[in-house]
């Protein structure tokens, strides 16, 4: 999880990812922040975030992100 939170500050400072939890519905993470995102963790991961993974309930909080991580871990 720490990984991940490096990366989201790292893309967006001064966000609170820890506690928000409408990342996308509160606009804090545009479409191409997504993209960028799903680059980064694809690679930190080592995953392979497939366009029908990239919903907005799998990035609109940290926890839901995580969830995807830990998914796709154990699907590869």
């Amino acid at each position: 999880m720490e990984e991940l939170l490096d990366i989201l500050k790292g893309l967006k400072p001064g966000v609170d990812f820890e506690n928000e939890k409408n990342l996308i519905d509160d606009r804090l993470l545009d479409s191409l922040d997504v993209m960028n995102l799903t680059v980064e963790l694809n690679d930190e991961f080592d995953i392979e975030i497939t366009p029908l993974d990239i919903l907005p309930e799998n990035f609109q909080s940290v926890d839901a992100m995580y969830a995807l991580i830990t998914r796709l871990q154990d699907e590869g």
